[in-house]
């Protein structure tokens, strides 16, 4: 039973690939749920450094001690976690490669449940748990992404996706198609599964794999997100889908939910309400954006 990996590092079979940037909050907390993992098989943890200045690198590397194997890699060439996953893929000594955000927290048997369900596969996800992290949402603790299934692309090609942190992924596949995309700032990791399975490798839940998963903490950031997630999703939809014909009545979809949005505006009594709003708020509007950027109809997104 090994915590970390192990020194040598021809013998590391999964790697342990976490981007981060700015994250000294919460790394540590993502850290120490690493320490108690345990496994039958030798592994080790990669931080890839995206140009933090709050001293993430710092936090990590208190933790030096506390792993077998555990290193921390300067990525801050290119901002964004794409960039920061693929460099640490490419300093990762495993064949196995598994990505984790800083601010979320693996739960209890997410390595071993890995390590067992990407040879299998090749490409995995782990589920997504949210009342560890966000006591106070219960509409997301509950009905949240990855609760129970993969994700689903309400646009073409219509493929299961999957969010970037607790992806598990065979390092040849990763290489065939180039790794995570640097020049898209979000939806990365939309994009990576896309590309995965139009090569032909599906992408499957691992068994046991589960992420407790931080939500952003204020509304201002709540809106943000779900702006560029709206906006970024146009501008896959012109990559992977645009070549279908958009459905009929798709406008009337988008003024439809503008309607229902603007009512729901008058019934807001308490805090958790008001970020759900701002959540579709900012779909809505990213909505428009990649409308206006990319000259495409909006994309059609799960009902309000």
């Amino acid at each position: 039973m090994e915590i970390g990996g192990v020194a040598g590092a021809s013998s590391i079979g999964l790697s342990v690939v976490i981007p981060a940037r700015n994250a000294a909050r919460f790394i540590g907390a993502q850290l120490e749920a690493l320490t108690r993992q345990r496994s039958t098989e030798p592994w080790e943890v990669v931080v890839a450094d995206n140009g933090s200045t709050d001293g993430t690198a710092a936090v990590a590397a208190s933790f030096r001690t506390r792993f077998q194997n555990l290193r921390i890699v300067s990525a801050p060439h290119v901002r964004g976690a794409g960039h920061a996953r693929n460099e640490g893929a490419r300093a990762a000594a495993g064949e196995l490669l598994a990505f984790v955000d800083a601010d979320d927290i693996v739960g209890e048997g997410w390595v071993e449940a890995m390590t067992c369900a990407i040879p299998e596969h090749g490409f995995v996800a782990s589920r997504f748990e949210y009342g560890r992290l966000n006591p106070d949402r219960e509409n997301w603790i509950r009905n949240g992404p990855q609760v129970g299934a993969l994700q689903t692309l309400h646009y073409p090609p219509h493929l299961p996706h999957a969010g970037g942190s607790g992806l598990g992924i065979r390092r040849e596949l990763h290489e065939a198609v180039g790794g995570f995309d640097e020049t898209l700032p979000f939806v990365q990791d939309t994009d990576y599964c896309l590309r995965i399975q139009q090569r032909g490798t599906a992408l499957r839940l691992a068994d046991g794999a589960v992420v407790h998963v931080r939500h952003r903490d204020n509304l201002r950031g709540l809106f943000r997100q779900s702006e560029r997630w709206a906006r970024y999703n146009t501008r896959l939809y012109t990559i992977h889908g645009a070549d279908t014909a958009p459905p009929a009545g798709v406008w009337a979809v988008y003024a439809r939910r503008w309607r229902i949005l603007l009512r729901r505006a008058t019934r807001i009594r308490t805090r958790h309400q008001l970020a759900i709003w701002f959540v579709q708020l900012g779909t809505q509007i990213g909505l428009l954006e990649g409308v206006i950027m990319y000259r495409v109809p909006p994309i059609i997104f799960p009902p309000l």
